[in-house]
């Protein structure tokens, strides 16, 4: 079992007025402060307080956990409980936390340097928090490629987690872990990971990790779905399709915003996460975490998954589309890195931040404009009217930014 743990710093409405200042502040604190604390008294603090019951209570239940770097922030700022919390859970020593970008950005698109970068950021703060720096892998909304896996192998990981996407797998089952077409990287890049990466050494092989997404949306996405045919789900019926899905391990990848935020409280999922490690253990099934995962597989004979374009979690396309599908999308993203050569050129590291804060995907998420089947999703997830006000609001922030950054070389 696989939790994301992520909340994005919402923009404020910046007028034109105010860019070029000189000090523009981006964020909605009091939105940002207001759904943080909505949300870690329905999801974090309760799912947090059941999981270390259950930890505590039995032997072969574990978790992992992929906490993004903006999420700690915040919790430094509104959280510090939330925080507490999760530290209480490590210390049980039966919940891996999983690397990603500090700032659950989508510079695995654009940059490899700064792809880099982020991710040693994001395992030197889990091992300053948690005391372990992860050995595996997580890429902003499971974003995957081939190449994508052998960067995460010349950084030092071990393990990566993937979508596990009908098309690449051509009937065979996510249950079990796969490997990577082996090749070698451009020397270009493989100089820059060796200078940007958390471990001296990469690793000999990766496992690539793969979603199980039909039981994992059963319960993220279809469990209070009354016109559902699988409705109500029952632990019962769920640990009956574990068992009969086979394989070695069936891979549960969901939002932890799934129990009390996305899937409320009255809907009986606290109860449905409760009743299962009681029934797992008179079923004698064990719930590890991916290292576990890894080593329990050993040398066995390992299939190879071959994504030679970008697959993700998102929408039922399972590619980039919910982040580039449009021209506002794209155009947004190429601007912001269009700003990279300039920001390291600068150096400061408040104006870094900010760059860093804008790459966070969900500010282009909330520009998408397919509303097809997956619309209500969309538009569910938006705190702005339309996408063209997430545009509009990004946009403002770009242009004072790069105002910012032009004012501050030419001084130097």
């Amino acid at each position: 079992m696989y939790f994301q743990v992520h909340q994005p710093y919402r923009l404020r409405d910046l007028r034109i007025t105010e860019i070029g200042k000189g000090d523009a502040h981006y964020f909605d604190d009091e939105k940002n402060r207001s759904i943080f604390r909505k949300v870690a008294e329905k999801c974090y603090l309760p799912a947090n307080a059941i999981i270390l019951e259950l930890l505590n209570a039995y032997p072969q239940f574990s978790v992992s956990y992929c906490l993004s770097g903006v999420f700690l922030d915040q919790c430094k700022e509104y959280g510090t409980d939330v925080l507490e919390s999760f530290r209480t859970l490590a210390k049980t020593g039966k919940v891996e936390f999983i690397a990603e970008t500090y700032y659950h950005s989508l510079s695995s698109l654009k940059s490899l340097e700064e792809f880099c970068t982020q991710v040693t950021m994001h395992t030197k703060k889990i091992e300053q928090l948690f005391g372990k720096r992860p050995t595996v892998l997580r890429n902003t909304e499971l974003i995957y490629s081939n190449e994508l896996a052998q960067v995460a192998r010349l950084m030092g990981f071990t393990g990566i987690l993937a979508e596990g996407a009908d098309h690449i797998l051509a009937g065979r089952s996510p249950n079990s872990p796969f490997i990577p077409p082996r090749f070698r990287l451009p020397r270009k890049a493989e100089a820059i990971i060796r200078t940007h990466r958390p471990y001296p050494r990469a690793a000999k092989d990766i496992h690539v990790l793969l979603k199980n997404y039909r039981l994992s949306d059963d319960v993220a996405f279809r469990f209070s779905d009354r016109s559902w045919i699988g409705y109500p789900l029952l632990s019962e019926t769920f640990t009956d399709w574990l068992t009969a899905s086979g394989g070695h391990s069936v891979n549960l990848f969901m939002d932890y915003e799934t129990f009390g935020e996305h899937q409320w409280h009255e809907t009986g999922i606290f109860d449905f996460l409760r009743s299962l490690p009681p029934l797992w253990k008179q079923r004698e099934i064990t719930a590890a975490t991916p290292s576990d995962v890894i080593r329990a597989w050993g040398k066995k004979r390992t299939e190879t998954f071959d994504a030679h374009t970008f697959i993700s979690w998102a929408d039922m396309e399972r590619d980039l589309s919910a982040w580039q599908e449009n021209l506002i999308q794209r155009s947004s993203l190429t601007a912001l890195f269009d700003l990279e050569p300039l920001v390291k050129k600068v150096a400061d590291p408040v104006l870094t931040a900010l760059w860093r804060t804008l790459q966070t995907s969900d500010h282009f998420y909330y520009m998408c404009t397919k509303y097809f089947s997956d619309g209500d999703v969309h538009k569910y997830f938006n705190p702005y009217d339309s996408p063209y006000e997430a545009y509009r609001r990004f946009s403002h922030a770009l242009c004072d930014l790069r105002t910012r950054l032009e004012t501050k070389h030419l001084q130097s």
